[in-house]
């Protein structure tokens, strides 16, 4: 039950319960297959993938009528939740519950820092800012929020910045950051599965090992699901439009399914080069590309603009974070629906995994230095890649009359295109153009090696060592969902289908983060003295 534990010899939190991870597995060809999360997720994605080829106008029609309704109805939830979620992260940021260290007192971290912030930065919105890098902040310049088209150039210039910056900082690390330390304190404090059922252990008790925690892990597995192939989706429609434009590959559906299934067959084999061999050597790779490409675009472009509207932009962010945060008596609506409760539904799919992943790495470290690096060390990272790709293109336009950018998000709306047309203003356009185009496939592999390991370790009851073929297993069904998606209605299927999965885990995340905040209550005077 969920009263029986106590301490051991070193004051260290002993759950007492019945359960053995993966007790209740089943083991054909001597797999993992925790019965019944396994079998309802898998059948019932197959499902939905299967409707969604065959009946790809009723799948896009049925998906775009649901996310209006969501927005429409529930968007009250979205936004209070995810502003819930930062007030958690704040309170285990300055109280004496950041004391607590992940795994004991005695613990100590399994990667350095460099990779670890590699790892959680590749997995917790690489593709996402590839594709809206430039495309959001410019975007918002011409259409600001609360109808500011008459702020003047510099009003609409800091307006567009905040509102990038507010749906890329706090409120999305803070999501990732609830489900990352209430698996990670629940399994390395309380010897619990890496689950996401875990975190329910003090609500249910014993109870968590029966339908109430199969629920709550089939949610997870399908919020995962869809909230990777809406990523995955995006990162290869952008990659497909730049090997068209660049390299002069033929375009369209095709390419974008074979470019999915090429890249998904090179996740296969990071996977099968596990973390440290495979996620952990790409993610560096990425993160040295990423901070190549950033650097030049910093150098070539106007270096003290940027770095002056980089620092003024976080001015602009905390003046405005409390009105883009209210959805009450909102006049913008749109802007509102379409942009935030969209990106929160987003980050809540993309949750479990991001979340799990970020666990699984971040052994051995204090909950304060956790959540000070998954919160904060992101955000200004962001802050700066915004200011750096977004604020020079909106600079391009102004100061130099560059379309390049224009002609994509405003002219002619083609948003695959908007980050190869920036990089043609720039010198060694072909060349930096390349590297994007790497960038969003390994940025792919990563999502979808990582993507898989999580929703694998759900599906076999919170086992991480379960055999590979598992994995790619799930590696390849995230392949078929972002082409069943994108056949089915495109970049509109794959958002709905966010906001669609993102709403029901909402609830869940509200009350994981009440559950951690109890336990958590709990073990923190073992630290006083820490």
């Amino acid at each position: 039950m969920a009263d029986e534990k106590n301490t051991d010899d070193q004051g260290e939190t002993v759950v007492e319960t019945d359960y053995e991870i993966g007790q209740d597995n089943v083991r054909p060809l001597g797999l993992e297959l925790h019965n019944p999360v396994f079998f309802i997720t898998a059948v019932g994605i197959i499902i939905a993938v299967a409707f969604a080829m065959i009946f790809p106008d009723r799948a896009e029609s049925g998906l775009l009528g649901l996310r209006t309704w969501l927005e429409s109805t529930f968007d009250w939830v979205y936004m209070g939740a995810a502003n819930l979620f930062v007030l958690f992260c704040v309170i285990l940021l300055v109280t004496p519950l950041g004391r607590i260290r992940l795994g004991g007192i005695d613990a100590k971290p399994e990667f350095s820092y460099g990779a670890w912030f590699g790892m959680l930065f590749a997995a917790g919105m690489g593709i996402g800012l590839m594709f809206f890098g430039v495309l959001e902040p410019f975007f918002h310049f011409f259409n600001p929020p609360f109808g500011l088209e008459g702020g003047g150039e510099e009003g609409m210039r800091g307006m567009a910045m905040a509102a990038t910056i507010f749906h890329w900082g706090l409120h999305p690390w803070a999501i990732y950051g609830v489900v990352a330390v209430s698996l990670a304190f629940f399994s390395y404090n309380y010897g619990l599965p890496l689950t996401i059922r875990s975190a329910f252990f003090p609500l249910l008790g014993d109870r968590v090992w029966g339908w109430f925690g199969h629920v709550i892990d089939i949610l997870a597995v399908f919020a995962t699901m869809f909230g990777l192939a809406t990523s995955l989706g995006l990162g290869a429609e952008q990659a497909a439009a730049g090997m068209s434009h660049v390299w002069g590959v033929p375009s369209g559906m095709a390419t974008t399914v074979i470019l999915i299934l090429v890249i998904t067959a090179i996740a296969l084999v990071s996977i099968l080069l596990g973390i440290h061999g495979g996620v952990k050597r790409l993610s560096a790779l990425n993160m040295v590309l990423f901070a190549l490409l950033g650097a030049f675009v910093l150098v070539a472009g106007s270096t003290v603009s940027i770095l002056v509207n980089s620092i003024a932009s976080i001015g602009q962010y905390l003046a405005q974070v409390v009105p883009l945060s209210n959805w009450v008596g909102r006049e913008d609506e749109g802007f509102m629906h379409g942009w935030t409760v969209f990106y929160w539904a987003w980050w809540i799919s993309w949750a479990p995994f991001v979340g799990m992943f970020i666990a699984r790495v971040s052994y051995g470290r204090t909950v304060r230095e956790f959540i000070f690096c998954v919160l904060i060390v992101p955000v200004i990272a962001t802050i700066l890649w915004m200011n750096i790709m977004g604020g020079y293109a909106i600079e391009q336009y102004v100061a130099d009359g560059f379309e390049g950018v224009h002609q994509y998000v405003v002219a002619a709306y083609d948003d695959t295109m908007v980050l190869f047309g920036f990089l043609e203003g720039l010198p060694f356009t072909f060349l930096t153009s390349s590297i994007a185009i790497f960038l969003v496939m390994i940025f792919f592999v990563t999502s979808s090696d990582s993507g898989s390991l999580v929703i694998d370790t759900i599906s076999a009851g919170g086992k991480t060592d379960a055999p590979v073929v598992q994995r790619s297993f799930w590696a390849i069904f995230e392949g078929l969902v972002a082409i069943a998606l994108l056949l089915s209605g495109g970049i509109a299927a794959l958002q709905a289908g966010a906001i669609a999965l993102g709403f029901p885990f909402a609830l869940v995340l509200l009350m994981m983060a009440g559950c951690t905040l109890y336990a958590m209550a709990k073990e923190a005077p073992n630290y006083r003295s820490a």
